[in-house]
């Protein structure tokens, strides 16, 4: 059976899988959720953080290190 959703690549990440990626602590992961710079949902109760809301914030930080 098909997936609507390719299983290849996670959509969402979990708070420490995103603490890995960025390098950040578990605190900082939450202020930057808290501050609405990385926006994520809850499912039950685990925190995911959108792959894309990663790229954007990683992007953003690049461009205001860039001016």
């Amino acid at each position: 059976m098909r997936t609507a959703i390719p299983s290849e690549q996670p959509q969402a990440l979990m708070v420490p899988e995103v603490m890995t990626a960025l390098r950040l602590s578990r605190s900082k992961v939450y202020d930057l959720i808290r501050s609405k710079e990385l926006p994520s949902y809850t499912s039950g109760r685990a925190r995911r953080i959108p792959v894309e809301a990663v790229r954007a914030y990683m992007q953003n930080r690049l461009e205001e290190n860039a001016a």
